[in-house]
């Protein structure tokens, strides 16, 4: 299981509810429904509530990866502090109509994409992005796979490794990231992108990834999936639906996250290489940019004055 110290607990039985046992189920939404009344709950209220028993509840607790309920109730306690100082992202409708005005329609998207990447950010075990980013760094090689929204996200990265000078390919195709997974060793790192973590091409790259050796990473909303269960780390992101917008869907700024921070990570290990090939791209490009108007700088200090 993932460390719960720092996880938004309603954000990850969110996103988690629907893998979970039918009692667990009941304990979860019994939660969601009222994370306040949680926390100010015993054990045995709660039981009542989800008609389980206690020792059902304690189970619960425990696969959240929790050592009780004591420590279960102390979390939903400061989380539901949180939430109140960021009452205006969980206050907004997620429901888009075909006749709401634009303004209302984006104050939906920019609360539920803020509040992903703010739960997102919540649940990130910092040692495990710390030792993928060492990986990457030192790695000879680099394959990333994704498909669909999830091949975007990781396609972002390939782009900003290359840049840095990380040998990194991004694979769209699924045979071909499969057999240059088989060309990998040990010291090679293998990076898998899904949502759900059960997208079948992208679970079978990487357990050939780590049956060469190589470190296998899985990023996806679900660590219990068939794609975490064959990673050696798991990176685990938040999603907020809205109309119109599916989990898989709005989780691309989630993954985004999540990989930006791999990437800046990286660069801070390799930071003199870093530098100077930014300054050698820069250099390449140059030519293909319109310069600046010699006079616009002039200009608009002249109308400044006036």
């Amino acid at each position: 299981m993932t460390s719960v110290r720092n996880q938004s607990v309603v954000g990850r039985l969110r996103t988690e509810l629907a893998t979970l046992p039918d009692a667990l189920q009941r304990v979860a939404t019994r939660i969601l429904e009222d994370p306040d009344g949680a926390a100010r709950a015993s054990i045995a209220d709660l039981a009542d509530r989800a008609g389980t028993s206690t020792a059902t509840v304690t189970r619960f607790c425990r696969v959240l990866g929790f050592s009780g309920y004591a420590e279960l109730r102390v979390a939903l306690a400061a989380e539901g502090g949180r939430a109140e100082q960021a009452r205006w992202e969980t206050d907004i409708d997620r429901e888009i109509e075909p006749g709401d005005p634009l303004d209302r329609v984006l104050g939906v998207v920019a609360s539920a994409d803020s509040r992903a990447i703010q739960e997102t950010a919540s649940r990130l075990d910092l040692d495990r992005i710390d030792r993928v980013a060492g990986a990457v760094a030192e790695a000879g090689r680099v394959e990333l796979v994704g498909l669909g929204s999830s091949g975007t996200a990781a396609r972002e990265l390939a782009f900003r490794l290359e840049r840095i000078r990380i040998p990194c390919w991004f694979r769209p195709d699924a045979h071909t990231a499969l057999t240059n997974a088989a060309l990998l060793r040990p010291g090679d790192v293998a990076i898998g992108l899904s949502h759900s973590g059960r997208t079948r091409e992208v679970v079978e790259v990487l357990a050939e990834a780590r049956e060469q050796g190589a470190l296998t990473v899985a990023v996806t909303s679900f660590d219990r999936s068939p794609m975490a269960q064959a990673a050696d780390v798991v990176l685990t992101t938040a999603v907020r639906e809205t109309t119109f917008r599916l989990a898989a869907l709005s989780a691309l700024h989630s993954q985004l996250l999540v990989l930006d921070l791999i990437y800046v990570a990286v660069a801070q290990r390799t930071y003199e290489r870093t530098t100077e090939a930014f300054e050698v791209t820069a250099r390449a490009v140059q030519a293909h940019r319109f310069a600046d108007e010699p006079n616009r700088s002039r200009r608009n200090r002249s109308q400044e004055d006036q």
